[in-house]
Parts: structure tokens; C-alpha cells; sequence
């Protein structure tokens, strides 16, 4: 049974740009204590956005916080945008990490530890993928087709799943991603991230493009969980440099840039994040 609704903090936050409203907004409910499974997912239906998150006290000792995400569709086990504009709601409702460096947070991925940047971002440490590997041809014919390209365009293809189900196709160039247009119901519920350089010289590495496919697809402005499988494999297979920026979420008007730095096998996303709402929610 639900708990009788009552004022709880709540932000909504704007990931992966210092400038409101050009990032991936994601609603955080600073605290979900005695909501029940029914009631966040109603929740999350109702803000309608790519993910809706909830703070909970940790149950693992190590932690600052334990954190659950919402889909409108199903709760996911992590995220990337999520977890940093989580990171950022939590520090600026006043709570201090037990250790002054690190924010850790408990999700159903484990542990996740998010860290400050001297120019006021945050950072997580990518979580290992669970599923890699080359797509089986008749997924990857499939979803070539919905996207417009041409076999010859595709450089690479990898399964990127590191939580979400996120598949990927490098393409050969940045403008090669910026003309897609996808058929999001032929995707049939793939979730693709394609990823192309840019020229020697640009501001940004790679542009990046997410897509949930389906009769309900969307494309997700600025995808972290997606930015950090794709670090991985890209930097394992010696296709990008050990740090960069990422754009993505230009077709879509936004001006998101996210951060890659990594340390041998150790890879942190990052970006800005940019309160826009701040207030109590009835719950």
C-alpha cells in the first residue's frame, strides 16, 4: 500500500550542460522512503521523461545513498545521466559524502563512485558492460535499415550493454550520425547508440546519437551510460584517444557534451549539471 502523499523535496536537473535546458532533464525525488515499487513507476509515467530517479538511505555501508531509476516503462538497474544529476540534486539539497572526494551510490549495479572536478562537474566510473561482441547479422541488417545507412558506412558494430540493453555502430564520420533518420518502429525495441568522429582539429571528438526504437521510440538527448560503453569499447580497440569530449543531442537542439577521461582500464564520464526546478513534489 502506498503511504498518504506528502511534500517531498524534489529537482529537476539538466545533465551534460552548464547552459539550462540544452542537456537530458532527468526528475530526482530527493526522498523516496516508504514508496512503494507501484508508486514510483506512477511517477515516473507521469514526468514522462527518460528517467525519473529516487534517493533512498543506502543499505550497504560503503554507500552515501542508495538510488533507484525509473524508465516510464521499467526500472533500470543504472544510468548515466541519472546518476549524475542525482549526484548533483543530493550535494545541493546539503548533504556531505563520508568521504570528501567520492560520492558513492548504491543502485542495482552495485556501487557507483562520482567525483567532483575542479571546473564543477561531476564524474562516474563506468560500470563494466555486461554484454559485448559483435551484433548477429540479422539485428545488424535490421537496424542498418532503420537508421538509412548503407552497409559500407558502418565501420564496427558491438553489443554495449552495461545496464540499459545499448547496442552500437561506428560510422565513419560525424556527419554521417548527424544525417540519420531513423525509423524508430522498425528498430522494434532496439536500443542503438551510433557514434562518428569528427575531423582533426574539431572542438569534440565524436558526435553521438541514442535511439529507442519501437512504436513509442524516442532519441535520448544525452545518453551517459551509452557514452561510457562506447568509451570502452572505442578505447579498447584503439579508436579513440584516452581523453576526449563527445557531443550529442544536436539534431534534437540541445548542446550536450560529455567528458571521457580514463586511466588504464578505469574509464569516468562526466558532464555539468544545471538545476532548473527545485522544489516539493506531492507524494
Amino acid at each position: 500500500m502506498s503511504p498518504t502523499p506528502r511534500p517531498r523535496p524534489f529537482a529537476q536537473i539538466d545533465v551534460f550542460s552548464q547552459e539550462p535546458y540544452l542537456g537530458n532533464p532527468v526528475a530526482v525525488v530527493l526522498n523516496g522512503t516508504d514508496l512503494g515499487d507501484e508508486a514510483m513507476a506512477r511517477f515516473a509515467r507521469w514526468t514522462n521523461l527518460s528517467e525519473t530517479t529516487f534517493v533512498l538511505p543506502p543499505t550497504d555501508p560503503d554507500a552515501d545513498y542508495r538510488l533507484r531509476i525509473w524508465t516510464p516503462d521499467r526500472e533500470l538497474p543504472f544510468a548515466g545521466h541519472p546518476t549524475l544529476g542525482s549526484a548533483h540534486a543530493w550535494l545541493t539539497a546539503g548533504n556531505t559524502p563520508r568521504s570528501r572526494d567520492v560520492i558513492v551510490q548504491e543502485c542495482a549495479a552495485g556501487l557507483v563512485r562520482i567525483r567532483p572536478t575542479d571546473d564543477g562537474a561531476l564524474t562516474f566510473e563506468a560500470p563494466p558492460t555486461g554484454r559485448t561482441g559483435e551484433l548477429d547479422p540479422e539485428l545488424l541488417t535490421r537496424v542498418t535499415a532503420a537508421l538509412g545507412l548503407r552497409d559500407e558506412q558502418v565501420v564496427a558494430h558491438q553489443w554495449v550493454d552495461n545496464g540499459p540493453g545499448w547496442a552500437a555502430l561506428l560510422v565513419a564520420g560525424a556527419d554521417d550520425v548527424l544525417a540519420i533518420d531513423p525509423d524508430l518502429p522498425a528498430l522494434d525495441g532496439a536500443k542503438i547508440g551510433v557514434v562518428g568522429p569528427y575531423p582533426p582539429g574539431s572542438p569534440h571528438q565524436f558526435e553521438v546519437r541514442a535511439f529507442v526504437g519501437g512504436s513509442g521510440g524516442y532519441e535520448d538527448p544525452v545518453t551517459g551510460s551509452l557514452n561510457a560503453s562506447l568509451a570502452q569499447w572505442l578505447l579498447r580497440t584503439n579508436r579513440a584517444p584516452a581523453n576526449y569530449i563527445a557531443r550529442q543531442g544536436t539534431r534534437m537542439g540541445r548542446n550536450g557534451l560529455v567528458t571521457v577521461t580514463s586511466n588504464g582500464d578505469r574509464v569516468f564520464v562526466g558532464g555539468h549539471c544545471t538545476a532548473c526546478i527545485d522544489g516539493t513534489v506531492l507524494l
